[in-house]
């Protein structure tokens, strides 16, 4: 779907951002008191370090996301102590995502799991009482995208045929609207050949994996997502209407992929990760 979870990273980079934002402006009015009553400008006086240590420390301590002083705009209970009573436990602690509204509504609509979530969130795992369904766990495996700079996507997309809107202005031929990140980009003559070439460099890693690609035929458009906070879960390949994984590969799987053995010989491995 279209929903994003906001993990460690952007939160920490949005709070590093704000307090260094309130830095800045510190030195600035401590600039301008200099300029003001005509005395000399100290750095040591003017740089004060410990705006961004005290910020990031009482929010990962208080759980309150945030500037000190507006506490109350600040989300609550961000940072939690993880649970360490099994290893179960852990797991499943680190996986939890939470949905920020209020416990007290009777609302039903957010609580109910959605078409879209299927593979992707656990239907069986969510607390009991007032966080019933607002409180959800990531299925097993099921993974984040941590996201990825959409220049070389566009790039490519420029390279093959991607046509400007300026160009394509008053054609009549049919196109299909090409979005990255939801910036229409242009439009492109063959997008059935284009989704083939981008699925085939994204399994070479020529770019990157977590690049998703979805064409919308009948809308007419090809939407790319590069961005962080994505859902994806892992899909079997499937071409000519016949899976390209076969027994023997699960065979190899079973048997043990990462033998030392293999390994010393200089045999192909076949792992998981491989797999994947």
């Amino acid at each position: 779907g279209k929903k994003r979870l906001d993990l460690a990273g952007p939160l920490l980079a949005n709070l590093f951002r704000m307090l260094f934002r309130k830095l800045t402006k510190d030195v600035y009015r401590y600039l301008q008191k200099c300029v003001e009553n005509h005395k000399e400008f100290n750095l040591s006086f003017a740089v004060k370090h410990n705006t961004i240590t005290n910020g990031l420390k009482y929010s990962l301590a208080t759980g309150n996301w945030g500037d000190q002083k507006k506490s109350m705009a600040a989300k609550a209970g961000v940072s939690q102590v993880l649970n360490r009573y099994t290893y179960a436990s852990t797991l499943s602690h680190l996986r939890r995502c939470n949905t920020p509204l209020g416990r007290e509504g009777k609302i039903a609509k957010p609580r109910q799991l959605h078409n879209t979530h299927w593979g992707m969130v656990c239907p069986a795992e969510t607390p009991e009482g007032q966080a019933c369904g607002l409180v959800k766990n990531l299925s097993l495996m099921s993974c984040i995208s941590v996201g990825s700079l959409s220049a070389p996507v566009i790039e490519f997309l420029e390279e093959w045929g991607l046509e400007s809107l300026e160009e394509n202005a008053r054609a009549s031929t049919p196109c299909t609207k090409v979005f990255v990140n939801g910036v229409w980009m242009g439009v492109h003559r063959d997008p059935a050949n284009l989704v083939r070439t981008i699925k085939k460099l994204r399994r070479k890693d020529d770019i990157s994996p977590e690049v998703s690609v979805v064409r919308d035929i009948r809308e007419r458009e090809l939407r790319l997502y590069t961005d962080a906070g994505r859902v994806c879960r892992p899909l079997f390949i499937v071409e000519h209407e016949q899976l390209v994984i076969t027994k023997k590969h699960i065979n190899m799987l079973t048997l043990g992929a990462s033998r030392s053995t293999d390994r010393l010989n200089g045999d192909q491995s076949h792992s998981w990760d491989d797999l994947v």
